[in-house]
């Protein structure tokens, strides 16, 4: 048809030519020519342009009327043939410079489209079509993404048609009609039933280019849907296609997009509603060590068999599943958008951790309480994208900055119900959420530190407000029975630049000391600090020189790598300034530590009377703080000559009051150190098993607590030593 067709229009220009051409004849005056050439040239060019109008007005013409006589093909055979027609056209015109405006690229996408519509419409609601599940499995989404992305001048009109192909609203009857609810309704999740998300931080309206996506502000975009849809396809690999394309959708960088998928679309509820359907489809009762020790998930690789999972536990395919979507909702918004992973965030913050977690957290039974507390452990862990762990301190800990009073600890009810849960009546419950502030504070948040013990040390008001009496220097300035650290191989003034901690600026300032140990190179204040913490434990209560694997080396070397680890979480947190200078603080204010330190002060007066497994939880916690490399926090934690002001009390100053207590019960206990030793060797596995050993809590407390005292040694040494090899 296109041969003869040309052969006939080859025609028509020929004799529109050639009677032209007789028509000049008639003027026999060479001085005319010219003019007559010019004007036959002209006259044929705008032939040539209406003959080319009408041969495509005949051809789309001729194109409807087969269509019409015509049988339909079947849609996925029409879908696949637009989608090989915009290949082809790649293929064969790979260095055509026209814009994508004027090819047929966007007429087979808007053909595509229509045809994923009338599939969506024709089947049953939540069922996946052949048109679906060939865009999903050939990746199409993924290929027209790089298509737009490999053109630099065509990004932007590549990128508009295919925000139009996700974006782009059912054909619907209007919003007010009686029907438009109906059509929503057929054709959202049936198991939703939600509303749109709004975008409270939406970005302001973007320029008159892209008004066609935001005008349709209520309409639902069948791409989105239907690929949450797919989420819940019992085929693995049709669940992978569907999230890596929502995955694909919100890294889109166009405001536009972003804009869209928040406002416009049910995304953000959908996915966090089945956040919620998966942690109410969990056991009301778990087991928390099944909880915490199950293996990490990754939502692209859960393959699972029913009957070995039940077989290890009851609840671990559905706390599989609930940890899976969890990694991809967190995954997800790492990925988006900025403006779109901050509004994804607020609405898990909001429609799961508000409404579906609290309650559970701030429950009455103890069963529930230990449960949900181990949950909230595991999503702590797993929740690596900056915003979504934001939303969950804030949730957590609330939004507050100023300092802490005593009288106010209670208006954030959830913070103040987790910390009092630290010194629960139920050992396993303290333990439980001890472990969870654990891993709270090894986030990369500065909110954390700040919202929990920062905030009630910033006005250095725990110092006493007067000058510091002098007092009576020790034997040599250092005790008795001091450890010789110039001597450690580890720490001597030989180390290696690969062994050096890094030095940020913050490091180079260290607080300020008092006079009576104050050295300009530090190696005295270094010695004094670190044997008082190593003395504390009277020598009759000492056992770990009797067991080989105990010494003092093997906490410098933890110390030492985890202070690394702690500088490079810290480094990019404006700690710089500090300490705050003395004269510029408020030491009048009356000082509060704060409910989280209380609680751990006051647990950590109680080591000797509590369980071993509550001790070691409660010393963890603290030593994790300690190492954290905040003047304030090193000051008030690990230097036992602060002048402390009237009522006020450190770290130090409360395991003083413990080791006086232990003095006292060390003369009511016959064979004291040899029960001593003999508990150690046991928790050590050195000895069997055998008759009970009275005082054994006593005991147990008091191994805990010198092995504390040279964790805090070794901690205040690798501060010190790191401040110093910082400075000038």
């Amino acid at each position: 048809m296109n041969t003869n067709s040309n052969k006939r229009c080859h025609g028509v220009q020929h004799r529109g030519s050639q009677g032209l051409y007789e028509t000049s004849n008639l003027d026999r005056g060479g001085s005319n020519r010219k003019k007559i050439e010019e004007f036959s040239r002209s006259s044929r060019d705008k032939l040539v342009q209406s003959k080319n109008k009408m041969f495509s007005k005949f051809t789309s013409i001729l194109q409807h009327a087969v269509e019409a006589l015509a049988p339909s093909l079947p849609l996925q055979e029409d879908f696949v043939y637009h989608w090989k027609a915009i290949t082809h056209y790649y293929i064969e015109t790979s260095d055509d410079k026209a814009p994508v405006t004027d090819t047929n690229i966007p007429s087979h996408l808007e053909q595509m489209l229509d045809i994923l519509t009338q599939e969506e419409l024709e089947r049953e609601s939540g069922e996946t079509g052949p048109c679906m599940e060939y865009l999903l499995h050939h990746k199409i989404l993924e290929t027209l993404y790089t298509l737009g992305k490999a053109d630099v001048r065509e990004t932007a009109s590549v990128s508009v048609h295919i925000s139009y192909l996700y974006a782009s609203p059912l054909k619907r009857p209007d919003p007010k009609s009686a029907d438009a609810e109906g059509v929503r309704e057929d054709y959202a999740s049936p198991d939703t039933g939600q509303t749109q998300a709004g975008g409270p931080d939406a970005e302001p309206p973007e320029p008159k280019a892209d008004a066609t996506i935001q005008s349709n502000h209520v309409n639902n975009y069948n791409i989105v849907t239907s690929l949450l849809n797919l989420t819940k396809s019992p085929d693995g690999r049709i669940v992978v296609k569907a999230c890596e394309g929502l995955m694909l959708l919100v890294s889109l960088p166009e405001p536009a997009a972003a804009k869209c998928l928040t406002e416009n679309t049910d995304l953000c509820v959908l996915l966090t509603d089945r956040l919620s359907a998966f942690y109410k489809a969990l056991p009301t009762s778990m087991d928390p060590v099944d909880i915490e020790t199950v293996e990490s998930v990754n939502w692209g690789l859960d393959v699972y068999n029913m009957k070995d999972d039940a077989a290890i536990f009851t609840g671990k395919r559905a706390l599989i599943s609930f940890l899976s979507w969890l990694d991809y909702c967190d995954q997800l918004i790492k990925e988006a958008q900025k403006t779109a992973a901050a509004v994804l965030a607020k609405v898990v913050r909001e429609r799961f951790f508000v409404s579906i977690l609290e309650p559970q957290l701030m429950q009455t039974s103890e069963v529930g309480i230990l449960t949900s507390t181990a949950l909230l452990n595991r999503i702590i862990r797993q929740v690596t994208s900056e915003a979504l762990l934001k939303e969950m301190v804030y949730f957590l800990l609330g939004e507050d900055m100023g300092p802490e009073a005593l009288a106010s600890i209670s208006q954030h009810p959830l913070r103040h119900r987790l910390i009092e849960h630290c010194d629960h009546l139920s050992d396993e419950i303290s333990i439980m959420t001890l472990r969870l502030f654990e891993h709270l504070i090894q986030k990369p948040d500065q909110h954390i530190v700040h919202s929990l013990v920062l905030r009630s040390l910033g006005e250095r008001n725990y110092l006493e407000n007067k000058p510091q009496e002098d007092k009576e220097p020790l034997e040599n300035g250092q005790p008795h029975d001091s450890v010789d650290l110039e001597e450690d191989p580890l720490f001597g003034d030989d180390l290696s630049a690969d062994n050096r901690l890094s030095s940020p600026n913050w490091l180079s300032t260290s607080p300020i000391q008092s006079p009576d140990h104050a050295k300009p190179d530090g190696k005295t204040e270094v010695h004094k600090i670190v044997n008082s913490f190593l003395c504390l434990v009277p020598d009759e209560a000492k056992s770990s020189s009797h067991v080989d694997g105990t010494g003092y080396d093997t906490y410098l070397r933890d110390a030492h790598r985890q202070f690394r680890d702690y500088c490079g979480i810290c480094q990019r947190w404006d700690w710089r300034g500090t300490p705050k200078p003395i004269e510029k603080c408020h030491l009048d204010n009356p000082f509060f530590e704060g409910h989280f330190l209380k609680v751990l002060f006051d647990r950590m007066g109680r080591i000797l009377d509590q369980p071993y497994d509550v001790n070691l939880q409660v010393t963890s916690v603290l030593s994790k703080l300690s190492l954290l490399p905040h003047p304030h926090m090193h000051e008030y934690l690990l230097d036992p000559y602060i002048n402390l002001g009237p009522g006020c009390r450190s770290l130090f100053s409360v395991i003083v009051r413990v080791v006086g207590d232990l003095m006292l019960r060390i003369q009511r206990i016959p064979d004291f150190t040899p029960k001593l030793l003999l508990v150690r060797k046991r928790l050590l596995g050195l000895e069997p098993e055998g008759l009970n050993v009275d005082h054994m809590t006593l005991l147990e407390g008091v191994i805990v607590l010198e092995e504390f005292c040279k964790e805090l040694a070794a901690i205040a040494f690798v501060k010190f030593h790191a401040a110093a090899s910082s400075s000038p």
